[in-house]
């Protein structure tokens, strides 16, 4: 812990910026790993389930008769009558299908928009505010607090929705943005307001950045699962 502090006060820059867009790029992991959030996700799921299910269709009536029973033998007699022909082939056909698979170029663009834009705008916005009301206090805290809301969070969730349109080439960049950002700000504003008062007020200021960073994770969790959504 030491060493990684040392480091932080040498290279302030450096160690916050790369920290910060490591833990922006892993939110989007852990979006898809967790929510299967990849784009077209869903559109594939379909895809893929109505192929299996059409092979399953075109199979014999005695390969039929042999999978349902391989499946009752898994499960207690009393189980498997509750279920239909088509209904037990539907459930074996999603048993065997991968729910989702990593969309690693878009982590990229999360990444690029979190190295080129977020990481370095959080950077020097903090310290512009440590210089303006510098030291703690309620009064001091309670300003950082209300400024970044107003500043910070609308420009940060607009590159954001933004950004990632563009990086897709999406014919109108601010759909998204059009469609989702007040939700997006509104439903930041209580988490916001209580993780940056701690910041604030208990992290040092040479630390701040990747601390948004980490309180980040679970925003931009919400962010990409959300910008998944249909409007």
């Amino acid at each position: 812990m030491n060493k990684i502090w040392t480091i932080f006060r040498s290279h302030p820059y450096i160690s916050n910026v790369l920290g910060y867009t490591t833990l922006f790029a892993s939110a989007d992991l852990i979006q898809q790993g967790v929510l299967g959030g990849g784009p077209g996700s869903s559109t594939q799921l379909r895809e893929d389930t109505s192929e299996q299910q059409t092979l399953v269709m075109s199979s014999d009536a005695g390969s039929d008769t042999q999978a349902q029973n391989s499946q009752c033998h898994i499960r207690k007699d009393s189980e498997c009558s509750k279920y239909t022909s088509d209904e037990k082939d539907s459930l074996l056909t999603v048993k065997n299908f991968p729910m989702h698979n990593f969309d690693w170029g878009q982590t990229a663009r999360i990444a690029l928009i979190g190295l080129c834009f977020h990481s370095n705008f959080n950077y020097h916005w903090l310290r512009a505010l440590e210089r303006l009301f510098p030291g703690g206090g309620t009064k001091r805290i309670s300003m950082k607090v209300f400024l970044d809301q107003l500043v910070a969070a609308p420009a940060t969730i607009s590159a954001f929705y933004i950004g990632l349109s563009t990086l897709e080439g999406k014919e109108d960049p601010f759909e998204d943005w059009r469609n989702k950002f007040w939700t997006s700000y509104k439903t930041g504003i209580v988490y916001w307001s209580i993780m940056q008062a701690v910041n604030f007020s208990l992290v040092p200021p040479v630390a701040r950045t990747v601390y948004v960073g980490g309180i980040s994770l679970s925003w931009t969790v919400f962010l990409c699962h959300f910008r998944q959504q249909r409007n």
